[in-house]
């Protein structure tokens, strides 16, 4: 990894977001994961869109100036009423984050997506604004609401990382869900992706068991995206899912977790995500990024945390606890 090429970092707050308590813990029942949290009249728990600005702390060679670089684009502002309602969305996206920075989306040189589902990459595009014309527009019948007045790209001077494999289970809509890849924000960046090939941290003929580790360490799992950038497959909630990992500007490791540990109350083992492809697969893959971070003293940033989206990872008799940590968050309390 290009250890020498370093990122002053802030959390963004992309808005508000409202999910189904039961989706959001799986097998765990409520009577648990109530203890922690409350769920609305229609058992949803509040979450947050949380998203990374970095921009390098030296000028980059082949741009001349610092790299400016977003992990995470929210959901976006291209569902519809009916379906905002639905999630709680509001108005604010990353945008409105971006801005509240000064930074413009259109002075972002990279964009990285742990996955492609709308609440993580719907941001990627957006309806467009009184006499825009759009960038994209569909070949065939819409398939959502933007489809019909097409889309423009968030960031039109950015390039687009995502695994491979999560490019092509994207296209093919293979999801526990029936609405999670959308065409309104795939088929816009399809021009502007560069896919990751990382190695698996597991061999795909063999089921690992519950407490194993892979025998190959997360260096050597690890692709990088961009200068000081490297992604490795945190598989399970999909299969090409991918973590995030950076130095900041002392040199410290901070890692971007996707939905694997979606906020602070899914530190157990077992709590994972109804969405998930394979739960089993999240558990094994949580045990040995939370084995990795505590080795490694990454800091970690929370995906959809609304509270302590900034944690560290220390070793608690046989699994592992989460302590919150002061970070760079921008936009807290911002317009929902």
């Amino acid at each position: 990894m290009s250890d020498d090429v370093r990122y002053h970092w802030q959390v963004l707050d992309a808005g508000p977001l409202l999910l189904d308590g039961g989706g959001m813990f799986g097998l765990i029942p409520r009577v648990v994961w109530s203890r922690v949290v409350e769920a609305d009249e229609k058992n949803r728990i509040a979450l947050r869109h949380n998203c990374l600005l970095l921009t390098s702390t030296e000028p980059d060679p082949a741009l001349g100036r610092p790299r400016r670089v977003v992990i995470e684009t929210g959901s976006g502002d291209k569902l519809n009423a009916k379906m905002s309602s639905v999630f709680g969305l509001g108005d604010r996206t990353i945008e409105h984050a971006l801005r509240e920075v000064g930074v413009e989306p259109d002075e972002i040189d990279d964009v990285v997506v742990s996955h492609l589902h709308f609440d993580h990459a719907g941001g990627l595009t957006r309806r467009p604004r009184a006499g825009e014309t759009p960038d994209w527009t569909p070949d065939g019948p819409p398939s959502s609401e933007a489809d019909e007045i097409g889309v423009r790209l968030t960031f039109p001077n950015a390039t687009v990382h995502v695994q491979a494999i999560e490019w092509n289970t994207a296209i093919a809509n293979n999801s526990v869900m029936t609405k999670t890849y959308y065409r309104d924000h795939l088929d816009p960046i399809q021009p502007r992706l560069r896919l990751a090939e990382s190695p698996t941290a597991f061999q795909h003929d063999r089921i690992p068991n519950r407490g194993e580790r892979p025998a190959s360490s997360v260096e050597d799992r690890c692709t990088e995206a961009l200068p000081g950038v490297q992604v490795f497959l945190a598989s399970g909630h999909t299969w090409g899912q991918q973590a995030v990992l950076f130095h900041g500007p002392d040199g410290s490791p901070v890692l971007f977790t996707p939905d694997v540990l979606p906020t602070a109350w899914h530190v157990g083992a077992t709590y994972s995500l109804a969405y998930d492809v394979e739960p089993y697969t999240s558990m094994v893959t949580k045990r040995w990024l939370l084995h990795d971070a505590a080795e490694r003293g990454w800091t970690l940033v929370l995906d959809h945390d609304p509270l302590t989206p900034v944690v560290r990872v220390r070793p608690e008799s046989d699994w592992f606890a989460l302590e919150p940590v002061e970070g760079p968050i921008a936009g807290r309390g911002g317009p929902s």
